[in-house]
């Protein structure tokens, strides 16, 4: 389970900046939002980020994406000449010699960890691994440079250190994990579990619906999400087929480079069944469309998203979805919220953090305080980040009360987070 993520000196983000789904001491919605974990701990299970455009909500996201990216791919022998991906905070002289810095702390098998590192786009700067076996947190390993600090818990690691198997631009964890060291091979399963999306392109989790879909309990699981979210799709259907040399041919020339090296390339058909009425509305057989020419893009993007989230939910992991909302009704985003909170519906504890402009689920009725969050830029172009749980009212210092109307506060520029239009204009010529 995802505990907290602190990002500093990377993109928008000049100081540090930290996104906690530990659940606060408030008690509204504390048995459907939130799960106990131990005596002194409770998470929550979905949080939501609002913010205007190019506050840094997306860079946020992409320092998660980043990160998940780096820890699997670091230790590939095509990494080996390659700069690290890494993007300083550009507005201001005194990070540009700095490292970009990062950590996240979760839950794997039961117990805790909290991993980090700072980067620059030559080399690692500092890495870092800690956990919690008991209740004590305990060191596993540091690094500065190339000097490692391996404690009793990484021991078998000794030997990639000796050997100088782990380059300057890549982390010991991903070494660790690809020579099969017991520890980082666990927390690899977890990242690999840790599903950053984009809700505006579906490269990268479209797949992972189809796939779900070519078994027929994962098929019945999508059908029955997309009914429930009335949107007249009453089956469906995969077709594959086999593209021959001259079907590549006649493919974009981007999408026929990436092939060209694939020996059998597989075209994959949806079709969806729509209901067909006669002028009584009367049912009179079925029909079928083609998802890609004659569905909505909302119904395409809204299928698309069924695999991950559904793969989500079964398996307990956590799902971060950059503008999910892009195309989609604010009664969707709303049921999708109520299915992370759930605890009928998400038995398997599930989370869910996304990027919104969908002001309808800013609801004491649907979210806690500490599950709505806000990105602003200060005026020299650096990114904060806060709570409505942390929250302070500027003119008199009182925090906000948990029957505050959200939206309409939020709307008027209460909490910040929202652009100062002046009046719109168009000048052209003289």
């Amino acid at each position: 389970m995802f505990i907290q993520f602190t990002v500093k000196n990377f993109r928008s983000f000049k100081d540090e900046a930290t996104l906690s789904l530990v659940a606060s001491s408030i008690k509204e919605r504390l048995e459907e939002n939130t799960l106990p974990i131990s005596k002194d701990l409770s998470l929550l299970k979905s949080a939501v980020i609002y913010g205007k455009n190019a506050s840094g909500k997306t860079n946020l996201f992409q320092a998660m994406h980043f990160v998940k990216c780096f820890i699997l791919n670091s230790s590939k022998d095509t990494q080996v000449s390659e700069k690290i991906k890494t993007e300083r905070f550009k507005l201001h002289t005194g990070t540009e010699t700095q490292p970009s810095v990062f950590e996240i702390i979760f839950i794997h098998d039961q117990i805790r960890y909290r991993y980090g590192f700072a980067v620059t786009e030559k080399e690692v700067k500092e890495e870092w691994l800690y956990y919690v076996p008991k209740v004590q947190e305990l060191k596993v390993f540091t690094r500065t440079g190339q000097n490692f600090n391996l404690s009793k818990h990484f021991k078998s690691e000794e030997q990639l250190v000796r050997t100088n198997r782990i380059r300057p631009n890549a982390l010991l964890l991903s070494v660790s994990a690809q020579f099969n060291g017991e520890m980082a091979a666990k927390i690899m399963k977890w990242f690999f579990a840790f599903n950053c999306i984009s809700g505006i392109n579906n490269q990268g989790y479209g797949s992972v619906t189809l796939s779900l879909a070519e078994k027929e309990k994962g098929r019945k699981a999508i059908l029955d999400f997309l009914k429930k979210a009335d949107i007249g799709i009453e089956d469906f259907s995969l077709t594959k087929t086999k593209l021959t040399e001259m079907d590549k041919t006649n493919l974009p020339t981007v999408v026929a480079e990436i092939l060209e090296n694939k020996k059998e390339v597989t075209r994959v058909d949806i079709r969806t069944v729509h209901k067909k009425y006669d002028s009584k509305g009367k049912v009179v057989g079925l029909i079928n469309f083609n998802m890609g020419k004659e569905e909505s893009h909302g119904t395409r993007k809204f299928f698309d998203l069924s695999g991950p989230i559904i793969d989500t939910l079964l398996k307990g992991k956590t799902l971060v979805v950059d503008e999910l909302d892009t195309q989609l009704h604010p009664a969707l985003i709303r049921g999708i919220c109520e299915l992370f909170n759930s605890k009928k519906l998400n038995p398997q504890n599930a989370q869910l953090i996304f990027v919104s402009h969908n002001t309808n689920i800013l609801d004491k009725d649907l979210l806690r305080r500490d599950q709505i969050w806000f990105i602003e830029k200060d005026q020299f172009g650096a990114s904060e980040l806060f709570s409505l749980v942390e929250f302070k009212d500027k003119e008199n210092g009182r925090k906000v009360r948990n029957d505050a109307s959200y939206e309409k506060s939020y709307l008027k520029g209460i909490y910040g987070a929202v652009p100062c239009v002046r009046e719109l204009e168009v000048k052209y010529g003289d």
